[in-house]
């Protein structure tokens, strides 16, 4: 395994309006790492992971994804549009909403990215789309539109379909919390593949049992800084800052009950 970190976070800070959202927030992943944002809602959590593929831009500090890095802040150039995308390539991003394309099958969905972004010729990337969409547990499912599919499986579908970009990282924002109960196992099935592939992973979840299961680090964030990090197990069973304990206090009454 490579030593050099996969993403690297230094100093982030980003305001909206008069609200500091993260406060010089540093952060690393190594490649093949999972590692789990918790935290109360307004943490910055969110704010964090869209950050690293610069859907929003910081306004201080520095982020790097693999080989492309920028620095933002008093001084700093913001990158182009071009650079932008390029960098936003290498992150494969999954929403709670799952943003298909209603007037597209769940195939066309999937073959979208790669025909248009990466110039990707059609039979190649229907290929690839069909092998993705077996990958999520859908190969059934190819020709179906997403007014047909269940919520969990479009999210499953949005998986693919940002797997089909071939990222370097995939960020997940609170997956599974649009979808109905009975739903979320199978998607969070899917992350747990990903996790076992040894795909670099940074997720942001409530779903405290799953992360403890299948991330190697936790982080827990509240009012824009990260308060703990370290092994899953041992921040979600053992916190050592009170804050984590008093969040967490919660989750595992459910667990008792």
């Amino acid at each position: 395994m490579s030593t050099a970190p996969m993403i690297e976070v230094a100093g982030l800070k980003k305001v909206f309006g008069d609200h500091t959202v993260l406060r010089s927030v540093d952060l690393t992943v190594a490649p093949g790492e999972v590692v789990a944002l918790i935290g109360p809602s307004g943490s910055g959590k969110s704010t964090l992971l869209r950050c690293l593929n610069l859907l929003v831009v910081p306004d201080g500090g520095a982020v790097r994804v693999g080989a492309r890095s920028f620095r933002f802040g008093e001084g700093a150039s913001l990158p182009g549009t071009g650079e932008m995308a390029k960098f936003r390539a290498a992150t494969g991003m999954v929403f709670q909403q799952f943003n298909l394309f209603p007037h597209m099958s769940a195939l066309a969905n999937v073959m979208e990215g790669p025909v248009t972004v990466r110039r990707m010729a059609k039979p190649q990337a229907e290929a690839l789309a069909r092998n993705l969409l077996a990958k999520v547990g859908l190969a059934d499912k190819v020709e179906q539109y997403p007014s047909r599919l269940s919520g969990g499986q479009k999210q499953r579908v949005a998986i693919a379909r940002a797997l089909a970009m071939e990222p370097a990282v995939m960020l997940f924002d609170e997956a599974t919390s649009a979808l109905d109960p009975e739903l979320v196992g199978e998607v969070l099935g899917v992350m747990q593949s990903l996790a076992a592939e040894g795909m670099t992973m940074v997720i942001v979840t409530h779903e405290i049992a799953f992360a403890r299961e299948v991330a190697d680090r936790v982080v827990f964030l509240r009012d824009g800084v990260i308060l703990e990090d370290g092994p899953a197990r041992q921040v979600i069973d053992a916190p050592r800052e009170e804050a984590t304990r008093a969040f967490l206090s919660h989750f595992h009454r459910q667990r008792e009950n």
